[in-house]
């Protein structure tokens, strides 16, 4: 079977404390809903939950959604280290993607949506970012940043598109209802393009543009 893991990494940092952290807490079940009741989705995805903080942890390990009763909720405090998140993140995608393979399946390169609410606060975390997208499995990554993110560092996190809150009028806990929907819509339109024959093409389908979020562009220096 072709497979297409998704990863979604989420700020779990003292700044996410309150209405943040409860509109992800209130997503993640729609999320799980919408994915786990389509077998046809269900059947050619997988999904793991990581949150980071001070360190990284893997809440939810990759699993075919519809064989969970629920995703474990986030919880906020601590820093914002970055370098924690590539690097939890590259270990799971190396061990993700060998069982996958060792299960027979065919595995599509994985693809990570990465959600911060402000800066990095550890030093050295380009070089474990550097580390996750030259790997073997580098995942393509989508950054959304919120809040006190810097759109320059979201840029620079993403290799496959990136968005930034639009102003103060969308309010941190409304952008984030809509990137959990973006989520959504990404796991659903890509696995509903992967061809059933096995003949292996199909077409990563991320929004190009969200609401109550800007494009940032992947090319400025």
């Amino acid at each position: 079977m072709q497979i297409l893991p998704f990863y979604l990494v989420c700020d779990e940092s003292g700044s996410m404390i309150g209405s943040n952290i409860d509109a992800m807490n209130q997503a993640l079940p729609e999320l799980h809903h919408e994915i786990s009741t389509n077998p046809t989705v269900a059947d050619k995805t997988r999904f793991c939950l990581i949150g980071f903080s001070d360190d990284a942890k893997v809440l939810q390990p990759l699993v075919d959604l519809s064989d969970i009763d629920s995703l474990p909720a986030l919880a906020g405090g601590g820093l914002t280290a970055y370098g924690e998140a590539f690097r939890a993140l590259l270990r799971c995608i190396d061990a993700d993607v060998a069982a996958l393979k060792g299960q027979g399946h065919e595995v599509y390169r994985p693809v990570a949506f990465f959600l911060s609410d402000g800066i990095p606060t550890d030093a050295g975390w380009e070089q474990a970012h550097k580390e996750l997208v030259e790997a073997r499995y580098g995942p393509k990554i989508i950054a959304f940043g919120i809040g006190e993110a810097d759109p320059g560092t979201i840029s620079q996190v993403a290799n496959f598109r990136a968005f930034m809150q639009q102003d103060a009028s969308v309010s941190p806990a409304q952008a984030l209802r809509e990137f959990a929907a973006s989520l959504t819509r990404s796991i659903v339109r890509s696995a509903s393009s992967i061809p059933g024959d096995g003949s292996g093409g199909f077409a990563l389908a991320v929004d190009e543009t969200v609401p109550g979020f800007s494009t940032v562009s992947l090319d400025k220096l």
